[in-house]
């Protein structure tokens, strides 16, 4: 009796805290991906980053050998304001300081900021605009969310839920199905217009670039990860890129746009009826409100089902069509 008793109290408590123990395992999983992905980043990046100090420092002691006359603490100061430089945007390689700052580029350091891409090559110098910043995306960040959320709604309508619709009523086939179906044609639709097409740009605009590293870049760029160890225009002379300002509207555009498209496919895999089921085991719900979402939907689906009156009466009026004569004869 004792291992039955004791095996119903173990169900019930799983069976009480099912979603809590299902959000631990969750959290679990989680720092498991993190720890799996710093230990793999470390044995791929580190003999790489060792050689590359290898090399400058080889560098370094050949400078020094051939030019006796410039000391180790001269050096390493030149580098130090080389390198302090260069982390506010100001090579001094082949630098073109019009392009920092003019009105096209401070166009796309508000598209980063304000999208929380952030790549990072060029920030404020002054106190001024550093303040600036911190005020602007205070508001703007808040303001971006909510016009980029009310922008993914309307064209959610258009490209997701009404081709759903469409074609639930016009084939009879779950809307579960279609929204699987038609979520998967989307993420491939937009990974080619959004990914692929635009690498292969890249590759020829940029010539430093090759085909992952353009794709790299639109990728980290269109997830607002915004690494900015690959920015584009950066390597150019006015000889390969006569309209660098063109060139940088053109960049912020499909930046914009790419990132609103992004966010489009994203909310249809998540208002996917399997994912809606899948969040609920890690949310703390209660589960008759649970219930009660899905009859409704079900009740929806059902009710989405069913043509209107409109559509019957002509539907009827097609396929019986009664003359006026025959009408009379009836009605004598």
């Amino acid at each position: 009796m004792a291992p039955r008793w004791t095996d119903g109290r173990c169900a019930r408590f799983l069976e009480r805290h099912n979603s809590g123990l299902n959000f631990a395992l969750l959290a679990v999983a989680y720092v498991l991906y993190l720890l799996a992905g710093a230990g793999i980043f470390s044995a791929v990046e580190l003999p790489y980053e060792r050689e590359l100090r290898r090399e400058l420092r080889a560098a370094r002691d050949d400078f020094l050998g051939n030019n006796t006359c410039v000391s180790d603490a001269r050096l390493e100061e030149l580098l130090a304001r080389a390198l302090q430089a260069n982390n506010y945007g100001v090579s001094v390689l082949t630098n073109d300081t019009e392009r920092n700052w003019d009105f096209v580029s401070s166009l796309f350091f508000t598209s980063t900021v304000l999208t929380t891409t952030g790549y990072g090559h060029t920030v404020p110098l002054s106190d001024e605009g550093k303040a600036f910043c911190i005020f602007y995306s205070l508001f703007g960040i808040p303001v971006t969310l909510f016009f980029l959320s009310a922008v993914v709604q309307r064209i959610m309508v258009l490209v997701s839920v009404r081709p759903v619709s469409y074609f639930h009523r016009r084939w009879a086939i779950s809307r579960s199905k279609l929204s699987v179906i038609h979520a998967a044609c989307l993420a491939v639709l937009m990974i080619v217009l959004l990914l692929i097409i635009p690498a292969l740009i890249f590759v020829k605009l940029e010539k430093d670039w090759n085909f992952l590293e353009s794709l790299y870049f639109c990728f980290i760029s269109l997830t607002t990860i915004g690494l900015g160890d690959y920015v584009p225009g950066e390597t150019h002379s006015k000889d390969d890129n006569p309209h660098p300002q063109l060139y940088r509207l053109a960049i912020t555009v499909y930046l914009l746009l790419g990132l609103i498209c992004i966010l489009v496919v994203l909310e249809t895999c998540c208002e996917l009826p399997q994912m809606r089921r899948l969040r609920q085991r890690f949310y703390k719900e209660n589960i008759r409100d649970d219930q009660l979402n899905d009859v409704s939907d079900v009740m929806i689906d059902n009710i989405s089902a069913i043509p209107s009156v409109s559509e019957q009466a002509a539907s009827l009026r097609q396929d019986t069509p009664v003359s006026g004569s025959a009408a009379n004869k009836k009605l004598r």
